[in-house]
């Protein structure tokens, strides 16, 4: 990765959120300026604020990057995605189960090549910056290879990156299994050669309950306290049949999550995918364990899973963020996948403004990942990690915003009519990765 040396500054419409805005379009959580200046220097942001205030305590030569009538918004953010799921993506037919043996499976057995491995990895790095998401939790395949393919491509594009090898040691093809020990062994020794490398971290990534025998569960909580600050991630919750499974496979436990809490695997930094069907006592465990949820509403939609209830998360005070979670998810763009969050609440009859939308694209995302110190909005001293948005990047999109009432109806159309066209350009790190 070139680490930027110099000193540069954007203008625009800047838009990112200070704190979670609610359902309040004119909430004091959103900084919101029409003429703004963002200020990058070595990598991080220095200032920002209105043009007319910082550009006269700029030098001379710190050269200025026009994005007038454009609007600048902070990195997105995908909490839950399956980077060896890139070639199967918008695969017909089927729920959750049949799915992983009809499609998932068969496809990632393909990553025992690492050649195969680079090659995808390149291309979903390159998709992802592409479509503004400039941080990820992403998962692998259970070879050690593909989870060594995916960081080495993250770093060399400069892109904050959460991976891990999946663990998965029954219920599968026995091509695709590890053991307990062996994927103990291989987990270790990744986190030693990846985890808090740069802009990389580790994540243990038992796919779901049912693939995982207890002993590797077990194993799994090991790792998680001999290193306390890497990652969990795994799924939770997304489908009835699959938490019948779960009901058969692990006896005498109260919920799905439990099993997880059994084993030490709920915890600050760990991200559970979907959560469609939980209970409040389910969300009471997250919130006090200080886990949190991803949200992944195109997937649920294309599974036929169900809705996920953002109102009962928010209310016992889970952190939420949204997830793409390709490959059941149907787009790499966060501005699709936040539109279809707002209908999937919209049927729960849950308002979800452009605002909170570009919350938990953003900022709630990074507050799941336990990265708000890092990214996740504009503030100085976080990483220069940030999105130009084109109102005139389609036909359709420059005139629905020409005569928008105000920012946060053009940032609404943006976000429903959106997609990779609209990314002007993505900055990571401050180094212009996309765009122009």
């Amino acid at each position: 990765m070139d680490v930027p040396v110099s000193k540069i500054a954007c203008r625009a419409t800047i838009i990112h959120c200070l704190d979670d805005p609610g359902i309040d379009p004119g909430s004091p959580n959103m900084q919101v300026i029409e003429d703004g200046l963002l200020v990058i220097n070595d990598g991080l942001i220095e200032s920002v604020g209105p043009a007319e205030v910082i550009q006269p305590t700029l030098e001379p030569s710190v050269p200025i990057k026009n994005y007038r009538e454009q609007i600048i918004v902070p990195g997105f953010i995908d909490t839950h995605v399956h980077y060896p799921q890139t070639d199967m993506i918008a695969s017909y037919g089927e729920q959750l189960l049949d799915w992983l043996e009809r499609y998932t499976y068969p496809t990632e057995t393909r990553f025992e090549n690492p050649d195969y491995a680079r090659e995808v990895a390149r291309f979903f790095v390159a998709e992802m910056q592409k479509n503004g998401t400039t941080t990820a939790a992403a998962f692998a395949t259970t070879h050690p290879g593909s989870v060594d393919a995916i960081f080495s491509e993250a770093e060399d594009a400069g892109m904050r990156l959460i991976a891990g090898k999946v663990l998965m040691d029954r219920n599968c093809p026995e091509n695709l299994q590890d053991t307990a020990d062996s994927g103990f062994e291989d987990s270790h020794a990744l986190i030693k050669k990846w985890h808090n490398r740069g802009r990389l971290n580790y994540a243990l990534t038992p796919r779901f309950a049912p693939t995982s025998s207890a002993r590797q569960l077990e194993l799994t909580g090991q790792l998680a306290s001999e290193f306390p600050d890497v990652y969990i991630q795994t799924h939770l919750a997304e489908n009835r049949k699959e938490i019948e499974w779960v009901a058969e496979l692990f006896p005498g436990h109260r919920s799905y999550l439990d099993v997880y809490r059994h084993f030490g695997l709920t915890r600050k930094r760990s991200i559970f995918g979907h959560c469609i069907y939980i209970d409040d006592d389910d969300r009471k465990l997250l919130h006090d364990t200080g886990s949190a949820v991803a949200f992944c509403p195109t997937s649920n939609l294309f599974l036929g899973s169900g809705m996920f209830d953002l109102d009962a998360a928010s209310q016992s005070g889970v952190q939420v963020g949204l997830g793409s979670d390709v490959g059941a998810g149907t787009s790499f763009s966060m501005l699709k996948t936040m539109a279809e969050a707002y209908k999937v609440l919209q049927l729960l009859h849950q308002p979800l403004p452009a605002y909170r939308a570009l919350y938990l694209a953003t900022l709630g995302g990074a507050r799941a990942l336990d990265l708000d110190d890092k990214v996740g909005n504009l503030l100085p001293g976080k990483d220069a990690d940030f999105v130009v948005l084109d109102t005139r990047s389609t036909s359709l999109i420059e005139r629905r915003t020409r005569d928008a009432q105000d920012l946060h109806s053009k940032l609404f159309a943006l976000i429903m009519l959106g997609d990779e066209r609209t990314i002007s350009a993505t900055y990571c790190f401050g180094k212009q990765v996309h765009g122009d």
